[in-house]
This record gives structure tokens, C-alpha cells and sequence, in this order.
């Protein structure tokens, strides 16, 4: 399988580099690259809730990944705090299966819920979510493992609590989803 990392707007270049990095050693198989840079827009900003729609955001990788005929999967990550109307945040979204995902790096940061700066407490949370949504690019639903990266994750407590693997019955359901890509 083979990954496109999609910045959005300014995302710190460290982060970009633990999850490419990181990626295949969760996912059997896979090469990362990160693209270039694409902008984010004005358009999907909700000044009522002074936030970004995930949504709008998911619409336009979807576009982007559908160009891209070399990249299995493209996910973007945007370092600005996400919604979906259901909820008050999000730190990401995907399509499920689908080619597409995003994560939000904004409420992942210790300095957000007023601990210090943890460059390796921040790079284990942007790499669970990623491996996350990812995985429901891949047809995964929501696991009811605590200890599963597919767990939901409605707090930061939650994705703290949890690995950034698959459970067992999980991880068969990934092996396969990518062996059909190949």
C-alpha cells in the first residue's frame, strides 16, 4: 500500500516526518510519501463555531486522492481544530473504506489541556489518529477494545489510553484489506 501524506497549510515538518516514518511499521507493506503542501480554505472555516468542518475538508482530499492513481490512500493533516455537526471536535475523519482520511493535530498537543510541550507524547497521539482513520479507510468500524487504535476516542484520555496497533481481530481485517489492494 502506498501512502500520500497530504500537508495542510502549515503543519510542523517533525510530525509529518514520525508519521511517515511510523506508518509502516503499523501497516504490513507500506510505503509513505509526503506531498506538497495544498492550502486550507477559508470556505470550510465556521465562524459560528470559530472551527474547521471535517467534512469539507475530507471532500477535497477525496478530490485530490482521486488525481493520484499511484497513492492507495491519502491523509491529510491539518494543525487546525476540526467538527462534524454531531460533535464538538473531532481529530479526524474518513471514508469508510474509502481513499481519503484527515487528522487534526490542533487538540493533540499537551500545551492545549495546559501540560507542557511533549514533542513524543504529541508524535504517539498524531500517529494513533492516524493509524485511526486510516484504518477506517480500510473498512474498520469502531473496535470496543479500550486498548485498540480503533477505538473511539471521545476524549484525549481515550486516545492516550489506547495503542497505536490493531487488536488481533482488527489487524486480520487489515492484512486483508490491504492484500485486495495489491
Amino acid at each position: 500500500m502506498k501512502i500520500g501524506i497530504l500537508p495542510i497549510a502549515n503543519v510542523d515538518s517533525a510530525i509529518l516526518a514520525e508519521i511517515k516514518e511510523k506508518l509502516p511499521l503499523i501497516f504490513p507493506n507500506t510505503a509513505c510519501v509526503i506531498l506538497n503542501e495544498v492550502p486550507l480554505k477559508a470556505e470550510y472555516f465556521n465562524r459560528k463555531r470559530q472551527q474547521y468542518t471535517s467534512h469539507a475538508i475530507l471532500t477535497a482530499i477525496q478530490k485530490f486522492a482521486a488525481k493520484k492513481p499511484d497513492l492507495h490512500r491519502v491523509l491529510g493533516v491539518v494543525d487546525a481544530d476540526l467538527f462534524v455537526p454531531e460533535l464538538n471536535f473531532v481529530f479526524g475523519e474518513a471514508l469508510c473504506p474509502g481513499k481519503a482520511a484527515v487528522i487534526s493535530l490542533w487538540r493533540l498537543r499537551p500545551e492545549f489541556y495546559g501540560g507542557a510541550s511533549d514533542m513524543t507524547l504529541f508524535s504517539a497521539r498524531a500517529l494513533k489518529e492516524a493509524v485511526h482513520e486510516l484504518g477506517h479507510t480500510l473498512g474498520l468500524r469502531h473496535c470496543s477494545r479500550a486498548s485498540c487504535v480503533m477505538y473511539f476516542s471521545n476524549s484525549i484520555l481515550d486516545t492516550d489510553r489506547k495503542q497505536s496497533l490493531f487488536c488481533e481481530q482488527c489487524y486480520l481485517h487489515v492484512t486483508i484489506g490491504i492484500s485486495q489492494l495489491e
